[in-house]
């Protein structure tokens, strides 16, 4: 209490990591051609870089992100934070096959959007991925998780990977995340969440 107080009073203890109530990923044996499959999927984290067929796809894509931007504010002021963590989210999630309206919203119900949050079991950043990931799948740097970028993008391939476990079930899906398969509650809030972040745009795909 004595040292808290003291980060108080120094205004430093907003900058701590702030614990999350979420669930975690449960660790669970992976055969050697699933492992390297999400080794893959993790590398090379260049800078998102969304490539459209068409004009109109371009703009329908600028429209998503300005509405989609609008909506977040309220939880980040920032304008430059805000575009950069949804041009991430959007580039991360199509490259994983999911929707960028799911993934906003298994973070929305995961961290409230918040970059440096940890959870009583150990889980990190934006999507809440378990330490053991880094070890499994990445380079073994658990703190990396923190990037936004390495963030998003082991939370989108381990849902994928268990969406593909659960041959497209995504309420199944979830409840793996979370590490509460079988439970209702917390993919019910992701979806609650989801119907909050879904814009209609059109040509969006």
């Amino acid at each position: 209490m004595i040292a808290r107080r003291g980060l108080l009073a120094c205004g430093l203890l907003p900058l701590l990591p702030r614990p999350a109530h979420a669930g975690s990923q449960i660790e669970e044996p992976l055969a050697d051609s699933v492992r390297s499959a999400l080794s893959r999927a993790i590398a090379n984290a260049a800078p998102p870089r969304p490539a459209f067929e068409t004009i109109e796809d371009r703009l329908a894509y600028l429209e998503w992100l300005g509405a989609a931007s609008d909506r977040l504010k309220r939880r980040e002021a920032e304008h430059q934070t805000r575009v950069e963590f949804l041009e991430t989210l959007w580039y991360e999630s199509k490259r994983a096959g999911l929707e960028p309206s799911l993934v906003l919203g298994l973070v929305q119900v995961e961290s409230g959007f918040r970059k440096y949050v940890v959870s009583s079991a150990g889980a990190r950043g934006y999507m809440q991925v378990m330490p053991f990931w880094a070890r499994l799948i990445g380079d073994g740097n658990a703190s990396r998780l923190f990037h936004m970028q390495t963030n998003l993008r082991f939370g989108c391939v381990i849902l994928r990977h268990y969406l593909d476990i659960e041959r497209g079930d995504m309420y199944m899906a979830l409840g793996r995340y979370n590490g509460s398969r079988g439970r209702s509650s917390y993919p019910n809030a992701v979806f609650a969440a989801r119907r909050r972040w879904e814009i209609d745009v059109k040509r969006l795909g």
